[in-house]
């Protein structure tokens, strides 16, 4: 890429797409190409054709997807599988038909097997069964990885698939009924704390570790990597993890300490807690010259700030009651 490409940041309002922006624009690029949910419909085949036709991207940032934590995964599985499939066929064919010079799909450290050896490696993809509570969402992202390298093999496309951990930070989404844990957790306490709330229920039994991945470092990742490196030499996807990981209980007691929270913490254990643990090898992006600086009492500080501005807080106000 250079500062006058023309580069299609798909999904720029969510959490992973909006770093991306920020990256690609501290960088001087100036010809983004963005579209709200409300002008483009990624699921309808002729509206993203008629987008690639207009605005012929030359890159293409795909972070658009339909996300959530493990409630809006169980209770949505037909819609997480559907939309996703549709939204990365559309984007992905579209590029090939356009002669999109590179392509970076996201996809989520989900798609690998729920006991699968730790830490994981790419090549753990598809070597045993998935989590079921996000099997729907997991099976639509390995789906988009498979569908690159298919046209990567037959085409000679250049689309690179990037799996990022467990992310938070800037524009994340604090609907608590699709939300991941992190912003989940930062709403929670926030409003408990605001009402005098004397404890905060947290789901499953804390017992789970995760890795979490601040959205704009991951952002830096995804630029280096459309910047300078090609799907001949990363091969079929590519992990991008912070390196370190922790129990859930853990993660709740150092965002209560950033929020301010001094309630008791109650886990809920009829819940489910979802893969024992997922904890990403990222020793291949790190040999790319690229590594996490966001430590993550720095990054729930930074994510909480964001929260405090957004229009959540104003709501927290509102419905924020006393327990």
């Amino acid at each position: 890429m250079d500062h006058d490409s023309r580069i299609y940041v798909a999904g720029h309002r969510g959490l992973a797409g909006s770093a991306i922006v920020r990256a690609l624009q501290a960088r001087g690029y100036e010809k983004l190409i963005t579209r709200t949910h409300a002008e483009l419909d990624l699921t309808e085949q002729a509206a993203v054709r008629e987008l690639f036709a207009a605005e012929q991207p030359e890159y293409v940032f795909l972070a658009a997807a339909r996300v959530g934590g493990i409630l809006a995964n169980a209770s949505h599985p037909g819609e997480f599988i559907w939309s996703n499939l549709a939204i990365q066929t559309n984007v992905i064919h579209e590029a090939w038909r356009c002669g999109v010079q590179k392509l970076l799909f996201l996809g989520s450290s989900c798609i690998y097997p729920k006991h699968a050896p730790q830490p994981l490696q790419e090549t753990h993809l598809l070597s045993g069964p998935l989590e079921p509570t996000n099997e729907a969402y997991a099976v639509a992202k390995i789906a988009g990885i498979k569908m690159c390298d298919a046209y990567n093999r037959e085409y000679g496309t250049d689309f690179l698939c990037a799996q990022p951990t467990n992310l938070y930070g800037r524009g994340d989404n604090y609907d608590l009924g699709g939300s991941h844990v992190i912003a989940a957790l930062i709403r929670k306490m926030h409003e408990a704390k605001a009402a005098g709330c004397s404890h905060v229920v947290v789901w499953g039994t804390g017992a789970p570790r995760r890795e979490f991945l601040y959205a704009d470092d991951m952002a830096e990742a995804c630029v280096l990597l459309m910047e300078r490196h090609h799907a001949c030499e990363i091969g079929e996807l590519i992990n991008l993890g912070y390196g370190e990981d922790m129990t859930i209980r853990e993660l709740a007691e150092a965002v209560a300490r950033v929020v301010g929270f001094e309630g008791e913490l109650r886990f809920d254990s009829s819940k489910p807690d979802g893969t024992p643990r997922k904890l990403l090898d990222s020793s291949r992006i790190h040999g790319y010259g690229w590594r996490a600086l966001t430590p993550l009492h720095t990054g729930i500080g930074f994510a909480y700030a964001d929260f405090l501005e957004s229009s959540w807080a104003q709501l927290s106000r509102t419905e924020a009651q006393p327990v």
